[in-house]
């Protein structure tokens, strides 16, 4: 059994019980052929769709498919996934910051990140200048601003908390 998830928004559990596709537990017939590298015509219900498999992460479990010129994100979660996900050891190699501290004493020049902003792993937090360098500090982390701690024209200390994340 997978979990397959289509554009963060739709989620089938798919299966391949006896030669047999089900998807949601309902039994589904298609008709395959493949005329070409990472293209497929599948037939589902007289209706032809052109498919071609754009990206794939095997190591993410993640691909991008374009279906009749439509492009759609796939994530895909096997039984061990989901096992993994039930027992809590799922987010176990995620790397969990919850502050950015300053690698040095310096002033702060300007911030770039305002509290309850989502921010992604190396977006640009804020601009600290330290021995007459300008050095902008990057989120380490995917993760949302909980809280600013520095303003602009700061002086801060080396290891001082600068931003905190929820």
């Amino acid at each position: 059994m997978h979990k397959v998830k289509v554009n963060d928004q739709f989620l089938f559990e798919v299966e391949d019980k006896d030669s047999v596709l089900l998807v949601n537990g309902e039994p589904i017939q298609l008709d395959v052929s493949v005329p070409g590298h990472n293209k497929t015509n599948v037939l589902y219900q007289n209706k032809s769709f052109n498919t071609e498999l754009v990206e794939l992460n095997k190591a993410e479990k993640t691909c991008k498919i374009k279906v009749n010129g439509n492009i759609y994100q796939i994530n895909i979660e096997d039984q061990f996934d989901v096992l993994l996900k039930q027992l809590g050891l799922d987010n176990l190699t995620s790397n969990k910051v919850s502050e950015i501290k300053a690698p040095m004493p310096g002033l702060v020049l300007k911030v770039l990140v305002e509290e309850n902003t989502e921010v992604k792993k190396g977006d640009n937090l804020l601009i600290l200048e330290a021995m007459k360098m300008e050095n902008i500090l990057k989120s380490s982390t995917d993760g949302v601003i909980k809280k600013v701690l520095v303003k602009q024209g700061d002086k801060v200390e080396k290891n001082q908390v600068l931003v905190q994340f929820k």
